[in-house]
């Protein structure tokens, strides 16, 4: 079945595997999920940073933002022929690489990036809020750009789906108007291309910093593929979802960065207010939706991957719908007061947040890869995914564990950030490389342990099937 499901209909399904005759979408769905979440103002703010905190010019920080992109964004769309071929989300695979136990920390560790991305979106939605209604301050604008997404959640997997097509052609027409508006109605300043300059760390930075915001989806990815019918294809999959967010994301990111450098000093919100004047209440209301669809994104996925740890510690639970509404709304308290309590340091706590980020979920999309395409080749007994001893994945993968330290360990001399610099990044003047050290020495190391382990104990051999039940 391939045509796509009633929009208004409520999902049933939650962290189950999917039954192939409740399969439907096509390949092209993924682009535009992808595309239409990734086209709101926290894309644009993060492309600002490029100019701002990392004093970019203007071309050295496209240029650095491509890199990232498309580097990036290829560790993110390999994860998307997991949802076709398994019909579980993400983190219910998890445990195909970690045991039912081993997965937790990876899952916890998910769940508070989603409550952070949220926090995020809502704070920039608030402000463009204010920034539009006389006497309105943050708060009001932030929770109504917070229940916008909320309602969406309820609905689930087809609503999102749909609300994210609609804003690819919406938010995608808007953005390419006020770029349009601000290159040729506002205009740009004399000396806009020698603002800032170029520096090796700037530009590394930059490109962390592009290439985390794709990475940083790896842990979504099935979620949003796993309804598609078993014969999508991993080539379809992956092309789909790797253009969807990678021109998703780097499109906004170059506006951020023209406005970051066009912009009088202040926030890039505000900055883009002035800079589309005449046109910013359309501009900022289109972005505004279109955090709510990042938003119902970021607490869909939150709402599996947190039933997703209670069902570990649960294994006889089988979470429905009610389930998820009732988390998804503890969540968005979570990140509503987050978002109430950060606002004011908005810039310095959302830099910090995404280096986090980039230290702890390189070696799980390293270990996750390196399963599926070079060691499973895609074959996973599913149902030993919700057994309670983990099947044939046991409670605890100790290689997978012991990777994913190791992972997080052989990045800390290659650190830059507020909090600590490594003698590696030191000595290289500030340049933050521990992203590629985490990928480079995770993924052969956990190879090497995983073929060692495979020999050793001689492990059954995978199902040639992984249909669903």
């Amino acid at each position: 079945m391939s045509q796509r499901e009633p929009r208004t209909r409520l999902e049933l399904r939650t962290i189950q595997p999917i039954a192939l005759d409740q399969r439907h979408g096509k390949a092209r769905d993924l682009f535009t999920v992808w595309f239409g979440s990734n086209v709101m103002l926290l894309t644009i703010v993060t492309g600002g940073l490029s100019v701002t905190v990392f004093k970019l010019s203007f071309m050295a920080a496209v240029i650095a933002l491509a890199v990232g992109n498309f580097v990036g964004g290829i560790f993110m769309a390999l994860h998307a022929a997991q949802g076709p071929t398994l019909g579980v989300p993400q983190m219910v695979q998890t445990r195909g690489q970690f045991g039912s136990l081993g997965a937790l920390l990876v899952v916890g560790i998910v769940i508070v990036m989603y409550v952070g991305f949220l926090s995020s979106n809502i704070v920039l939605g608030g402000e463009a809020l204010s920034s539009m209604v006389s006497g309105w301050t943050d708060t009001p604008g932030i929770v109504l750009v917070g229940v916008l997404g909320v309602v969406a959640t309820i609905y689930g997997y087809d609503l999102i789906h749909a609300y994210t097509r609609v804003m690819s052609y919406l938010s995608g027409t808007v953005l390419l108007v006020a770029a349009l508006w601000i290159i040729r109605v506002h205009g740009l300043p004399a000396d806009f291309l020698t603002r800032n300059a170029i520096s090796a760390t700037g530009f590394l930075g930059t490109v962390s910093v592009a290439a985390l915001w794709q990475i940083s989806y790896a842990p979504y990815v099935s979620d949003y593929s796993r309804y598609m019918p078993a014969d999508t294809g991993a080539s379809p999959a992956f092309w789909a979802s790797y253009w969807g967010c990678t021109l998703g994301s780097l499109l906004p990111m170059i506006l951020g960065a023209m406005v970051g450098l066009a912009a009088p000093e202040g926030g890039l919100v505000h900055g883009l207010a002035l800079l589309t004047k005449g046109i910013a209440p359309l501009v900022l209301i289109v972005f505004s939706v279109g955090i709510a669809s990042s938003n119902a994104m970021n607490l869909y996925c939150g709402a599996l991957s947190t039933m997703t740890f209670g069902q570990t510690l649960f294994p006889r639970w089988s979470p429905g719908p009610q389930a998820r509404i009732i988390v998804a709304l503890i969540l968005f308290a979570f990140a509503l007061t987050g978002a109430v309590l950060s606002k004011d340091a908005f810039i310095a706590n959302y830099e910090d947040f995404i280096l986090l980020l980039l230290y702890v979920l390189v070696p799980w999309t390293a270990i996750n890869l390196v399963d599926y395409y070079l060691l499973r080749h895609g074959q996973y007994d599913v149902e030993s995914f919700f057994l309670q001893d983990g099947g044939i994945y046991g409670r605890v993968n100790g290689a997978a564990v012991a990777c994913y330290a190791l992972g997080i360990l052989v990045q800390l001399p290659f650190v830059a950030c507020a909090l600590y610099t490594g003698p590696i990044a030191k000595a290289m003047g500030g340049i933050d490389l521990s992203w590629i050290a985490g990928l480079a020495i995770t993924s052969p190391v956990y190879y090497w342990l995983a073929k060692r382990a495979q020999r050793r104990e001689a492990l059954t051999p995978m199902p040639a099937a992984v249909t669903p039940p």
